[in-house]
This record gives C-alpha cells, structure tokens and sequence, in this order.
C-alpha cells in the first residue's frame, strides 16, 4: 500500500506539473496576443506540449495536449471564450493542433523515455563492469564477500547484508540484519532443487540466496532508504550483482583448492628432493668418516704418520662439509618460515673478507683466494654473521667448481652500495641458467659433470642477503670461463 501510494502521489505530480506548463504557456499566448493583436498562437502551445514530454514523459504530455487544445479552443480561438466554431477553417486548424500536438507529445516522450533507459543501461553496465573489475582483482573469497556487500549496499541505496552460513557481514557499520529471514531464506533454498531466482521480501528487507554452481553460498539481503519504490533496472541490477558475486565466489573457492593443490605438490616436490639430497649429502661424508675414524681405531698404530693425518684431515673436512650441509637446511627453513632475524647495523666488508678466506683457506686446496679491495672503510648496513655466511656458500660453490691451481678472485667495490665480486675459474653455466641456480635444489647438467652438491648455497645466499636488503646476482665471465657471482648491501647512509 506505501508503495502503491508513493507512485500515486509521484504520478499525481507530473499530471500537475504538466498543467503548469499549459498554464504558463497560456500566459505567454495572453501577452502575445495583447502585444501583437493576433490569436495564431498554437505553436505557443505545441513548444508547452513538447516541454512537457521531454521533461515529464508521454503519459502527461498527452495530458497537456488535451488540456492545450481546450484552452487555445476556448481563450484564442474565435469567438474567443466559447466552445464554438466561427468557421470551418476553425475546426480543421483546432484537430490539426490537437493531432500535431499529440504526435510531438508521443515523439518527445518516446525520445524522453528512451534516453532515460539508455542512462539506466548505462549505469548498470557500469556498475557491473566496476563490480567485475574488483571481483576478479581480489583473491580471496572474504574478499568477494566485501566488494559484493558494498555494491550491493550502492545499488540499493540503503543497507546490505552478506550471510555466509556462520555469520553475517553489514555495510554499513551498525545495521541490523535480519536474522529471521535470513534462516527462512536460507531454509528455502536448501529445499529448492534448481538454483531458480527465490527473492524474499520481509517489510523493508529484501532477501535471496547466495547460490551458484548448484552451491549454497550464502544468503543476500537488502534494503532501500529511500522513500521511492525501486525501478525495474535498480531490481536486475541487484540481481545480476548477487549472481555475478556467487559466480566469483566460487571462483575464489576453486582457486583457493588449486592453490593448495599446487602448494601440496610443491611440499611434496621439496620433500623428494631434500630426501634424495640427504640420502647422498649426508650419506657421503658420514661413510668417508666412519670408515677414516674406523680405519684409525684398528690400525691406528701401525698406520704411519702421514697416512693418520690424512685420515684426521678427511675427518675434520667431512665432518666442516656435513655442518656446512645441515647449516644450510636449518636457513632454508627459517628462510621458509620467514623466522630469520636480521640486524641491520653498518660493518666493515673487508674485516668480513679477511675472515671468510681465513677460515676457508684449508678447504680451497691447491687453489689460490685472490683479493683485491678498494680503498676506503667500505662500511655496509646489515648483518655481519649472515654476510659471511652467504659468502661462504658462494665462495664454497666457486671452490668446488674451480680446478686444481687455479685462482679465485675477490673484488670488493665501493659506492651507494658495497658490491662483492667472487669470479671462479669452472666452466660456467649457460645463459638461460644464471637465474636458476639461485633456486633451490637446481643443478645444471652442465655443471653436474665436474662436481656434486645439493644445490642449497646460492639459494640461501641470495635469500640471506635479500634479507638484509641486497641482492645476488651472476654472469658468465667475458675472458674465460667461469662465473661472476656479485653480492650488493646497501652502504652506510644510503636506504636498502
């Protein structure tokens, strides 16, 4: 009944507001006919008729039309004040008017209403296409669920409410919702058996399931605020909205289940691999010390003295490579599990150098560690201990690689950030390739034939110094061959 009234009282007042539009076009006929002293003044109310179309519609510009010929019948025509005729000439001019008069009406109304629906269509296929723009950019299904509840809020000009089946979501803040309906609602779609449109009104409250894919996703509710009932395009915009943001919250759903999927291969992929990599990695230096530390518990005395320092030698150098193995699984779990901590102070690069090839100057063998450091304090912004340690996975991985009397050269370069040069002399990697050795358990098959590892250290290198605000890069050497592995932290005083 409130609506029905609302468009009585609506429609009443285009009906009057066409009247005025006679009335003032009267007026203007009045002073028309005063000033120039001649009653052919129809097209005063033809431009009345025609301004009553194209602002009110066709309804109260026939309206206008009727009333129009009435007046100019009884106040212009002659004898003026009566519904009479003083000639034929009269009658043909007056139905000519009221026919031209109620074609413009028609044509100026139809013109009205037709441009009124392309501005609808308009903003609904707006509305859809900025609506779809945000579905599809969020990832995630309780994002939907938020970009729908405010659309829908929009398009009815009120308040909405998002029911996932545990709780609801409002917009806006401190709204209501409607409980009740929204379980009878969600009662009656359980029970349907086609994903049909099933639209539930309660007094102000508009209700409809959340359905899609033959899937129960919820139930949306709305409501207007605005005293007007709703237009037929406001209803299918809301429509298409709700079945267009169940569309993408499945959509979310199914990418959410292949995102796991992906993830769990993955994990089971890296479980293989680090199981394949323990089982040589580990397996290895545990046999060469068990059998040198054997060897020297039964035949220790009989051995002589260089054959037992061999023996120690292997023992302390497996057991420095089994350490250096595991070192390098416990960072790739925290770097994983994103519990690495990092401090970010200035150090000196060189005193890093200086105790990096210290303390790798028994495993490099009979290859020589050249160092060449630019003057200055090269003072760097992070943390000296995981500095090193990425170093030393770099400068392990040149050494394993690098032949026998051979050099391996370190350049250490100032500027707004502290770059780290390791240059071995192995036989390089292809191009495509200088970007997967970084990842994790990669092994070039061109590399493969010259030494073994588990291909763990330039992963956890660059990911201990991107930690820290760096990065790690490589390139193939341009005088031989070999690999430039370049290390970069952020100076002190400059920003990462």
């Amino acid at each position: 009944m409130r609506r029905l009234n609302l468009r009585s009282v609506k429609g009443l007042w285009r009906y009057l507001a066409a009247l005025g539009v006679v009335v003032a076009a009267t007026l203007i006929a009045e002073l028309l006919y005063r000033t120039l002293e001649t009653n052919r003044l129809s097209m005063i109310f033809l431009a009345g008729v025609l301004v009553t179309a194209v602002w009110l519609g066709s309804g109260p510009a026939y309206f206008a039309a009727a009333i129009a010929f009435l007046i100019y019948n009884f106040y212009l025509a002659e004898p003026r004040f009566t519904l009479t005729f003083a000639s034929p000439e009269d009658v043909i001019v007056l139905i000519v008017f009221l026919i031209v008069a109620m074609l413009t009406g028609s044509l100026a109304g139809r013109v009205r209403d037709e441009a009124r629906r392309a501005q609808a269509r308009a903003r609904t296929t707006g509305a859809l296409l900025g609506a779809s723009r945000e579905f599809g950019a969020s990832i995630s299904e309780a994002g939907v669920r938020e970009r729908l509840l405010v659309h829908l809020a929009e398009a009815a000009k009120g308040d909405a409410v998002i029911w996932d089946g545990q709780r609801a979501e409002v917009h806006p803040a401190g709204v209501e919702p409607p409980l009740d309906l929204i379980g009878d609602v969600e009662l009656l779609a359980r029970r349907a058996l086609s994903d049909a449109v099933i639209t539930v009104d309660a007094g102000p409250w508009r209700a409809r399931p959340l359905r899609a894919a033959g899937q129960l996703l919820g139930v949306a509710v709305w409501r207007s605020q605005t005293p007007e009932p709703p237009q037929p395009e406001e209803v299918q915009l809301i429509n298409l909205l709700i079945d267009l943001g169940a569309s993408a919250i499945v959509r979310a759903k199914l990418s959410a289940g292949q995102a796991e999927v992906q993830a769990l291969a993955r994990t089971e992929q890296l479980r293989n691999a680090l199981l394949s990599s323990i089982s040589h990695d580990l397996r290895t230096p545990l046999a060469a010390i068990l059998a040198s530390a054997s060897s020297l518990k039964e035949f220790g005395d009989r051995f002589p003295a260089e054959v037992r320092d061999d023996l120690l030698t292997t023992i302390t150098e497996e057991a420095e490579r089994l350490n250096l193995f595991v070192a390098n699984l416990l960072d790739m779990t925290k770097l994983d599990g994103g519990a690495l901590k990092v401090e970010r102070d200035p150090f000196s690069v060189p005193e890093v150098i200086n105790r990096l090839t210290a303390r790798l100057d028994r495993r490099r063998g009979a290859r020589r560690l050249r160092t060449r450091i630019d003057d200055g304090e090269l003072i760097a912004c992070g943390d000296p201990i995981l500095l090193e340690q990425a170093l030393g996975n770099v400068l392990e991985n040149a050494i394993r690689f690098s032949p026998d009397g051979s050099d391996i050269e370190i350049t250490v370069l100032g500027g707004s950030r502290v770059q780290i040069e390791v240059a071995d002399a192995g036989p390089g990697v292809p191009e495509g390739e200088l970007e997967k050795i970084f990842e994790k358990f990669f092994r070039s098959e061109h590399a493969a034939k010259h030494s073994q590892g588990a291909g763990l250290g330039l992963s956890i290198a660059r990911g201990l110094v991107e930690a820290m605000g760096g990065g790690v890069r490589a390139r193939r050497r341009g005088d031989r061959p070999g690999l430039i592995v370049t290390t970069e932290l952020p100076a002190q005083g400059t920003t990462s």
